[in-house]
């Protein structure tokens, strides 16, 4: 009976790996942009942890995750005489691939942690009936490469203390997982930091594994800082390495105990991860353990073992830091729930289910995700749009409002249109709607007929928003007759959710559900005047 739960869950596991949802600009401006950028010559715009003095974002544990197969698909195309791969592509290729890791590297540690048969398959299908498995474990998050070098880090310290079996190749392996872990994020000992201990008593017993986890350690630490050093500085040389190397995770370190960089990105309480981020994440199955930790006459089972010490322990440490979300704590989720042992209860099986099925499917479907399939159609529709001008060469400018920050790379290279395009893509975020239109305004011309050669207007705007902001609505045509602009709507994508219009203290809680679930969706619109409509 599990194995056949169990391929269900990996059948739901896949829906959601291929659903273009988008939790966190994150999963995108920390690796994607960057690669296809460099490798495609896609466009791209790097972020600040790329591009600030001191770099913050290390190149070594992202390169077999991100440069490995677009390169590889890249060199297929290059070899059928296509000069890059479509976006869509490479998209659907990287998040399959994070499938792959998922399914294969956190479900075999699961298995390999749990030791006894009947509560492994159970760890095994809880953890897979998880949310989080669904949805953060499948998008590129550093978070999600993080949570497989935690349980693998787990899965060697035990393999090293067992008698049974030789060490050194272990040690070589996990310090290569300590040193990706770290290069990765700078969370990454916190969660190996207790189970570390463990190893104490192994070294002082085979120096010799000793000297193999700190020999091999050094060896992959150079590697990783050579890596970094001649990405950020393309003509280093091996003596500038060694004279001059760009450190990483010293210098993420050292931003991140500033409070006021933390500032910058939100502060929040320290019981934050605690009290709000772990039962966001782990739902019914949190109550579960607090439940059963409540018991105070014995320490519950799931207490009892080193996967739960590391995940409280991490959590512990990560509290102390003010800025906390709750992907922070993603390596957390199949070590507790590989922990708890729940009786067949129907009432947590109905929680679990309904809670995972209404979580999975707002943080993996709805959840900004007309943001990824809006990008991709974008040049099809300006082609679309300014084909009647029988240009061979079209500048556009869209405005992006209220959604996260469009990743450029989904652009592609738009060789196969009919027309050159020119896209110049802004991302007003939240700013008010008053300003956004005063924007549109600058950039629309008075009359496009009348427009002269050489205006640094571009030949069309375009306006992408999700469809549940009212603001628009007075611009909408042809409503907008009075109005200074007009918003001709052009394309939609249905399955769009923007938590960030939520606005319960001002329209109040059902008006507030009716206008942002009732009206969900990303619309784009062609802005224009009125009185010269684009013909």
């Amino acid at each position: 009976m599990w194995r056949r739960t169990y391929l269900v869950l990996l059948l739901i596991r896949v829906y959601f790996a291929l659903s273009p949802s988008y939790i966190h600009p994150d999963e995108h401006f920390q690796g994607l942009e960057v690669f296809a950028g460099r490798i495609l010559s896609y466009p791209s715009r790097l972020p600040w942890e790329f591009t600030s003095d001191r770099p913050i974002r290390s190149i070594f544990p992202l390169w077999p995750i991100y440069d490995v197969p677009i390169s590889l698909l890249k060199w297929f195309y290059n070899e059928t005489g296509t000069e890059s791969p479509p976006a869509e592509l490479v998209y659907y290729v990287v998040r399959g691939a994070m499938f792959l890791l998922s399914f294969v590297l956190e479900d075999w540690a699961v298995h390999e942690l749990v030791p006894l048969p009947r509560h492994r398959r159970a760890a095994v299908v809880l953890v897979a009936s998880s949310y989080v498995t669904w949805t953060h474990q499948t998008h590129t998050f550093s978070n999600s490469l993080e949570t497989l070098l935690v349980a693998w880090g787990l899965v060697l310290i035990n393999r090293i203390i067992d008698k049974r079996r030789s060490s050194l190749f272990s040690c070589a392996v996990l310090s290569f997982i300590c040193v990706a872990g770290v290069f990765n994020r700078i969370t990454f000992p916190a969660f190996l930091a207790i189970p570390g201990l463990q190893l104490l008593p192994h070294f002082w017993r085979k120096p010799v594994s000793l000297l193999a986890f700190i020999g091999f350690g050094l060896i992959f630490f150079f590697v990783a800082i050579s890596a970094d050093t001649i990405f950020y500085r393309p003509s280093a040389s091996f003596s500038d390495v060694l004279r001059s190397p760009i450190i990483t995770p010293l210098n993420n370190l050292l931003y991140n105990t500033d409070s006021s960089n933390l500032a910058l990105h939100g502060l929040h309480p320290h019981y934050n991860h605690f009290l709000v981020n772990l039962p966001q994440l782990l739902g019914p199955a949190f109550v579960a353990m607090v439940l059963q930790a409540y018991n105070l006459r014995s320490i519950p089972s799931w207490l009892k073992n080193v996967r739960a010490a590391s995940a409280l322990s991490a959590t512990a440490m990560l509290s102390i830091f003010p800025h906390q979300e709750p992907r922070f704590l993603i390596p957390c989720v199949p070590l507790l729930l590989s922990c708890l042992h729940v009786r067949k209860s129907r009432l947590f099986l109905a929680a679990w289910a309904i809670f995972n099925a209404a979580l999975g499917f707002l943080m993996g479907v709805y959840h900004q995700g007309g943001v990824v399939p809006t990008q991709l159609a974008v040049p099809s529709i300006i082609s679309a749009t300014t084909s009647v001008k029988e240009s061979q060469s079209v500048s556009a400018t869209v405005v992006w409002w209220k959604t996260y920050s469009p990743p450029l790379w989904l652009l592609g290279d738009n060789s196969t249109l009919p027309v050159d395009l020119n896209i110049d893509t802004q991302d007003l975020m939240g700013k008010p709607g008053p300003e956004m239109i005063n924007d549109l305004e600058d950039l629309i011309a008075s009359c496009r007929k009348k427009q002269k050669s050489g205006s640094k207007q571009p030949d069309a705007v375009f306006v992408v928003a999700p469809k549940s902001v009212t603001f628009l609505d007075q611009f909408l045509a042809p409503q907008s007759s009075e109005s200074s602009l007009e918003l001709l709507e052009l394309w939609n994508y249905r399955k769009h959710i923007s938590l960030d219009d939520l606005d319960f203290g001002t329209d109040g809680v059902l008006p507030t559900l009716k206008r942002v679930i009732g009206r969900r969706g990303l619309g784009v619109w062609l802005a224009q005047r009125p009185a010269c409509r684009y013909t």
